[in-house]
Order: C-alpha cells, then sequence, then structure tokens
C-alpha cells in the first residue's frame, strides 16, 4: 500500500476534483427516460450541466430544486416535494435520480423524507421510481458520487429475491465506473455479446451519451440507456461482471440481494487483465474465446513489443481519481515506465493495493511540484491538467472527464486488446515527440558551414 500523504493547504489551486454530485447525476443518465434532480441552488446545477454539455457535447437533461437565500435557512422540503411534482407533471420520466450538493448537505437536508412526503401528496405518481443518494461536493469525488448513486439504484429498484437465481441463463449484471467512455462501454458489451450472453449494464451510457442523432427532435428526457423494467430482474442473472474498484461494494450488495456471484476486475487494460476478462467469459457461456480476440491479442503483443523502446523507463505523472489512477500505473509499469507522480482528488479503495511509494490527495498544484522534482516526461490526466503540462513544458495524454478541448475524447475505447494498443501507440508518440535530444559536439577546428564555430569565425571575418 503507497504512504497516502494528505492535503494540507487551506485551498485548492488548479482543482483536479469534480465532485460527487456530478458523478451521481452521470449514473441517473445511463437509466432510460431518466431525470436527474440536484437539490441545491440553481448555479449548482448550472455549472454541473456546463461539465457534461462541454464533455459529451450533446443537450443534458438536468434539474434543479433551486434552493435560495430563505430556503437554505428555513429549510427546503418543499422545493424537493414541488420538484418532483413538477418533473413528473411535465415530463413523465421513468425514474428521477435525486442527489444532493454541499449546500443542501449544510442545510442538513433529509431527501428520503422529502420523497416521502411527495409519495404521501401526490399518490398518482406512484409508477415513477425516485431514487434519493446522498453524494456531498465536499467529500468523495466524482468517483465515489457515482458508485454512490449505482449502489442506490441497485437498493431501491432491484427487489431482494434469492429463488430467482438463474431464471436468464445467459444475462449477466456488469456494473462499470464513472470514467468508462461510452466506448468502453460498447466494448464491454460486444465482448459479453460475442459470448452468447446478454449484458445488462447498470447504468448503460452507451446507449444515452454515445453521440447520436434522434428521429424526435425534442425530448426532456435520456434518450436510450437500461429501462428500470430491466434493472429490476438483476436477480434473475447468473453473475455479476464489476469494472472498477468503486464499484466491488456495488456488487457484493447484488451478491446478497440476489445470492448470485460476483466477478471484480480493477480495469480492462492490458494483457493479463483482458485475459481474465475473456477467460471468465468463456467459463460462464462455455464458449471458446472467439477468433478476433485471439486476433487483437497478437495485435496488442505486437504493440507492446514496438513501443516498449519508448515506454521503458519513462517518468509518468498521472492525475485523475483512483481506479483510473490504478488502471493506467499498472498498464505503464508492464511497459517498463515508471510512476514517479500521482495525484488523486480523494481516497478509494483502488489505492489499497497499488505498488507506488506516494499518492498525494490534492490539486495539479501539487502535481506540478511532485512531477518537476521527479523530472516527469509525460503526463496523464483531464483537460483541466492541460496547462500544468504546459507549464512542465511535458506531453499529455488526455484521459478521464472533463474532456473540453478534445473533439470526440468521450467516445474512444480504452478497454480490450484493440484500446490498450492504441493507447500504447498514442503514450509512444508523445514521448518521441517531445524526446530530448542530445546537442550535437561541433569542433572549434570544424569548418561544417552549418558549425557554430564556422558561422562565427565568418561573421568575424566580415566585421572586419
Amino acid at each position: 500500500m503507497p504512504e497516502i500523504i494528505k492535503r494540507k493547504k487551506p485551498l485548492s489551486v488548479s482543482p483536479l476534483k469534480t465532485s460527487q454530485t456530478v458523478g451521481g447525476a452521470l449514473a441517473f443518465l445511463g437509466i432510460a427516460r431518466s431525470m436527474p434532480l440536484m437539490h441545491g441552488s440553481q448555479g449548482c446545477t448550472a455549472f454541473a450541466k456546463v461539465f457534461f454539455v462541454r464533455h459529451f457535447r450533446e443537450p443534458v437533461p438536468l434539474q434543479t430544486t433551486a434552493m435560495d437565500q430563505v430556503s437554505s435557512v428555513m429549510g427546503a422540503d418543499g422545493n424537493v416535494t414541488e420538484a418532483l411534482k413538477t418533473i413528473c407533471e411535465k415530463s413523465n420520466p421513468s425514474i428521477i435520480g435525486l442527489v444532493t450538493t454541499g449546500l443542501a448537505e449544510t442545510q442538513g437536508a433529509d431527501i428520503k423524507r422529502g420523497v416521502w412526503d411527495f409519495r404521501q401528496k401526490y399518490p398518482q405518481y406512484e409508477k415513477t421510481a425516485v431514487v434519493a443518494v446522498n453524494t456531498p461536493d465536499f467529500s468523495g469525488s466524482f468517483e465515489s458520487g457515482f458508485a454512490l448513486a449505482v449502489k442506490g439504484i441497485i437498493d431501491e429498484l432491484v427487489p431482494e429475491d434469492k429463488t430467482r437465481k438463474g431464471l436468464r441463463q445467459r444475462q449477466v449484471n456488469v456494473l462499470c465506473g464513472a470514467n468508462l467512455t461510452p466506448g468502453d462501454l460498447e466494448f464491454v458489451a460486444e465482448s459479453i455479446e460475442s459470448f452468447g450472453l446478454r449484458p445488462l449494464m447498470i447504468p448503460d451510457l452507451s446507449g444515452s451519451l454515445d453521440g447520436h442523432l434522434d428521429d424526435s427532435p425534442h425530448n426532456p428526457l435520456t434518450t436510450g440507456g437500461v429501462s428500470v423494467d430491466d434493472i429490476a430482474t438483476a436477480c434473475e442473472s447468473i453473475a455479476t461482471l464489476a469494472v472498477g474498484e468503486s464499484l466491488f461494494s456495488s456488487a457484493e450488495l447484488l451478491r446478497k440481494k440476489c445470492d448470485i456471484p460476483a466477478f471484480r476486475f480493477g480495469h480492462l487494460m492490458g494483457l493479463d487483465e483482458v485475459d481474465d476478462w475473456f477467460a471468465t467469459l468463456a467459463n460462464l457461456s462455455n464458449n471458446p474465446v472467439p477468433e478476433r480476440w485471439q486476433r487483437q491479442r497478437k495485435q496488442l503483443q505486437d504493440a507492446m513489443l514496438d513501443t516498449h523502446f519508448m515506454l521503458g523507463h519513462s517518468r509518468v505523472a498521472i492525475a485523475a481519481d483512483p481506479d483510473m489512477l490504478a488502471g493506467y500505473h499498472r498498464l505503464l509499469k508492464g511497459m517498463g515506465a515508471d510512476t514517479v507522480a500521482a495525484v488523486v482528488p480523494a481516497k478509494g479503495v483502488a489505492l489499497n493495493d497499488l505498488d507506488i511509494e506516494q499518492v498525494h490527495i490534492g490539486d495539479l498544484e501539487d502535481l506540478e511540484k511532485v512531477a518537476t522534482e521527479k523530472q516527469a516526461q509525460l503526463v496523464l490526466g483531464n483537460s483541466h491538467a492541460v496547462e500544468s503540462a504546459r507549464r512542465l513544458g511535458v506531453p499529455i495524454l488526455r484521459v478521464g472527464f472533463p474532456q473540453y478541448d478534445l473533439v470526440g475524447g468521450f467516445q474512444r475505447c480504452w478497454f480490450g486488446y484493440r484500446g490498450t494498443a492504441q493507447a500504447l501507440f498514442d503514450l509512444a508518440n508523445l514521448v518521441m515527440a517531445h524526446h530530448q535530444e542530445t546537442a550535437p559536439y561541433y569542433s572549434i577546428y570544424a569548418q561544417k558551414q552549418d558549425s557554430p564555430q564556422y558561422i562565427e569565425n565568418r561573421q568575424q571575418l566580415w566585421s572586419h
């Protein structure tokens, strides 16, 4: 376990953290006909919406309880009730995801009581599911907020039933972490389907935020994603696959409610990790690994041979949520690179078994300080880290959320043999493009016309 160095500064400089509230809202965006509702001020919701729109470049449904200076002091339970009623009345969603902000948590809001009041006052909307999750943005991070929302979805929408285990003999539950792109989720689903299995993605951002044009001109709710009815069948699956340490507790909750086995994967990058993924799918389906995956495995092996000269002994700085940091560190370590600077916005379970000397809980200023001391050659981080990389004078590979200065970054697939190979190519190209060459030596007796000594002698001659 690495040494965890906690922040001692009274402020954040170049913040790395994206709040739990944003992560919680993102989880609900992966459910069909959903409306995330933030219990807080209008500014909190507007700020989160800007993050989503700039990253996905899509219209994102998001509502607020619009707390003001009066309700922040006197209580805002009525705001919750009225907001739920208005959304049901105007949009008729299948589910409303109620998440809290720092303002609501500081005020002491009891959102579960607010949902109970709504049920008592407006029983006509009983068919609309409401999942309330506490996601204060003064603790945790984007990743933990997403994980809390997924756990809340399972707790609320999956009825406990250990007698229906395996009724859907080809269905597997899939829980994936916050920083997986729609491209990653598509790989996860396609790989499962290639073995004749049916993935039940909880949630499924690959169907709602993959960047597609709908037939309808406008829809106030999410289009695509997993349905509420499908989530309710989770106890009929044969197994649960969890990708990302932050969701291991959600997989354990499903195991307790449904008595179905859970298989856990930290990430799906690198030869060994993807091998384990396909071996698990082969065992669950009793089918051999399809030829196309075997072919892509050989391609990854070749990519590893091609890039290890550039990546071996390279010094890398990573700024990301714990799950993502752990995944990229292990991938780079397998290629002989050294993670000399590691910064996370909050502590996570993925750090427990990480073989790094130190992990800083902090911001991008901390990353710059450590990266300078350790002479990092490459930075991995989101778009907030671009300026840090520029000040360090090193290249950056954009990973994670948000990516607002790169079109299409949200769709990229990093998982699987092919996704890993492309990541290695990109990393190697960045190292080569910024390789620090040794300055050529010119003898004072050299007569080459491009040598500094020759040019200086000519200038002195003409000056006389």
